[in-house]
């Protein structure tokens, strides 16, 4: 199974100064001046204008060291728009992370997915750059492994329901990348005011569930499962078995999940492709083969979902290269549904 991410960007417009010009002229009527007395080194009338001179460009406010983000005010429920006000020109020392609401959800795992509200403003100038009610009032999905340093330490360990306020460094924020000109300069600040509306959780979570006899059998530890193959010709139909009922809410067919997932051959018993020890994988679910596309649609996140999928609902007699999977083989599938964001 093939499986995608995707990244965003922004932009922002600059401002350009003009200086006008002031115009004098002589007067046509007035005697020339005594050649003997006149000055060399005197310049004769004109009725071209005179620039004035260029004004020096007013120099730049050094910024405030914030040693804490008390002087950050945020307006705005939970879940909703917000106004950020900054002491602007600011910058702090170090990425610092303050709760203004602290929510009871489960705690977002290092290198997992979020979905969050959000809405970023830079610290030198005090101006919104990026925010995710820009779009709409859908919040976004973000893997934490793919975006600036700063955001992932500011979310790591925090709690689904939270409010997080995080100011980053330029150095985890854009200046490894040389800054993101023109909206942000290198060694710019930029503050974030973050709510957690989900995350990807750590495995399966729920009540075990007891399979049906002559089902391959999952054993081993949570994130090591291992598949046994029973004796015997596979099934014909797709083979839906929930193992751990998960409490979250219903996948739908047009929903990205993230989920933990083993692939086994039933002819071979061996592991084909796996995620475990890795990272977990993203994708909308129509997107994926004709087994899960029929079998994830109507399972909870958190559940743990074995699938056993006939060749004609996986990938028919010609088999796949990548993963290697032979042709006319039955597939074995643990899921762990993980997470779930409504598709468009």
């Amino acid at each position: 199974m093939q499986y995608n991410f995707r990244r965003a960007g922004a932009a922002l417009a600059a401002l350009t100064l003009t200086v006008a010009l002031a115009a004098c002229s002589g007067d046509d009527t007035e005697t020339p001046t005594d050649p003997g007395t006149a000055d060399p080194t005197a310049v004769a009338p004109t009725d071209e204008a005179t620039p004035e001179p260029t004004p020096e460009p007013t120099p730049e406010a050094e910024p405030t060291v914030l040693e804490n983000l008390d002087d950050i005010t945020v307006t705005g429920e939970l879940n909703q728009p917000v106004t950020i006000e900054v002491p602007a020109p600011m910058q702090v020392d170090e990425t610092q992370v303050k709760v203004l609401e602290q929510g009871d959800g489960a705690k977002v795992p290092e290198g997992g997915q979020v979905l969050v509200h959000y809405t970023g403003v830079n610290g030198r100038s005090g101006e919104e750059f990026d925010s995710s009610w820009s779009a709409g009032d859908q919040p976004v999905p973000f893997p934490l492994d793919q975006v600036v340093p700063g955001f992932s330490k500011g979310l790591v360990g925090q709690q689904v329901g939270s409010r997080v306020l995080i100011a980053i460094t330029g150095a985890d924020g854009y200046d490894p990348m040389g800054g993101s000109p023109p909206m942000i300069e290198v060694g710019d600040t930029l503050v974030f005011v973050v709510d957690i509306v989900d995350t990807q959780l750590g495995g399966p979570e729920g009540e075990p569930v007891t399979p049906a006899d002559g089902l391959p059998t999952v054993s081993g530890e949570l994130d090591a499962p291992e598949v046994t193959i029973p004796n015997g010709d596979p099934p014909t139909e797709l083979v839906v078995q929930t193992l751990i009922k998960g409490t979250g809410p219903e996948v739908a067919a047009t929903d990205t999940i993230v989920a933990d997932y083993q692939t086994v051959s039933w002819s071979t018993g061996e592991v084909i492709d796996q995620s475990y020890g890795r990272n977990p994988a993203s994708a909308q679910v129509s997107r994926l083969i004709q087994g899960w596309v029929e079998g994830i649609p109507g399972q909870t996140v958190g559940s743990r979902v074995l699938l056993v999928v006939p060749p004609d609902l996986a990938y028919g007699e010609s088999g796949y290269e990548d993963p290697p999977v032979e042709g006319g083989d039955t597939l074995v599938y643990v899921v762990d549904i993980l997470m779930s964001t409504p598709g468009e």
